[in-house]
């Protein structure tokens, strides 16, 4: 082998290296510190000591199981709903969008231009008892005269929706608008009905669209915290609340780390079910061929 072709070979690690690195020096080495910190002991005023103290992750799940569930059952909900909502939109988008197809995908990113917590904050006004949208739904009689919406489940989800919406939307309308126009009139000269080529063409086609966005919409919305701060109550913490007031008020990091491993684990967890269930093509995003 000559040197030409050895230092051709080395390319490709070159190109490897930079990313690597930064894996490595905000990742991985960020994540060492927190396994360690999770198996001390102590206190803020005492200082804390290493001790392999594992008993922090089982009172972690005696004592938070509850918050737990419930940060997987509102991004799970969170989810669904985006689905419901993105994938008519992006279908539209990328059927139907013609030359406007531009115009509609800025539409949806325009959010992304104002930062989150206002976003956020925001809700609290769509939402407030003598808002528009709960005069209307107590008006058609959907909430009580006395009811109200904001500092309910219900807003606590809507909030994680509508702040993870785009992170549905956009990978859907990748996958859709790869769509090849003649599988579809193929599938209509089959005499193939709307909802036969639906289920049997176009869905299968734009999965990994929905495995994608369902992935980047449960995995920072299981550990999200803002939305039950500002539009739940104390009934409504998420895990993620635990965490950052074990993190910033209690200052106990111990716990507040091993909260965050065990919430790393399950989530790891439900992506290898995920991807069981799919398969590893979808996954990564790529059609089965």
């Amino acid at each position: 082998m000559s040197v030409f072709q050895r230092r051709r070979g080395l390319i490709p690690y070159l190109l490897l290296a930079p990313g690597l690195a930064w894996l490595l020096l905000f990742f991985a080495v960020p994540l060492y510190y927190m396994a360690r910190v999770s198996l001390e002991e102590g206190s803020i005023f005492t200082g804390f000591q290493f001790a392999w103290n594992l008993h922090t992750y089982t009172d972690v799940l005696s004592n938070y199981n509850e918050q737990l569930v419930r940060s997987f059952l509102y991004a799970g909900v969170a989810t669904l709903i985006a689905f419901a909502v993105g994938f008519p939109l992006a279908y539209a988008i990328a059927f139907r969008g013609g030359r406007w197809k531009n115009a509609l995908l800025l539409l949806v990113i325009v959010p992304f231009f104002v930062t989150y917590l206002i976003r956020t904050l925001s809700w609290q006004t769509i939402l407030a008892d003598d808002g528009v949208v709960v005069n209307v739904l107590q008006f058609v009689g959907l909430v009580p005269d006395n009811g109200r919406l904001l500092a309910t489940t219900a807003a606590v989800i809507a909030g994680i929706t509508y702040n993870f919406l785009p992170f549905m939307i956009l990978p859907l309308y990748a996958s859709l608008e790869r769509i090849d126009p003649r599988m579809l009139e193929a599938g209509y000269d089959l005499y193939g009905t709307r909802r036969a080529v639906f289920t049997r063409v176009t869905l299968p086609l734009a999965a990994p669209g929905v495995v994608a966005g369902a992935l980047l919409t449960f995995i920072p919305a299981v550990g999200d915290f803002i939305n039950a701060e500002l539009l739940g109550t104390p009934r409504q913490t998420m895990i993620g609340n635990v965490i950052q007031s074990r993190y910033l008020e209690l200052t106990d990091y111990p716990t507040a780390a091993a909260m965050s491993f065990i919430l790393m684990a399950l989530v790891l967890v439900v992506v290898l079910v995920w991807a069981r269930l799919v398969g590893t093509e979808s996954l990564m995003g790529v059609e089965a061929r």
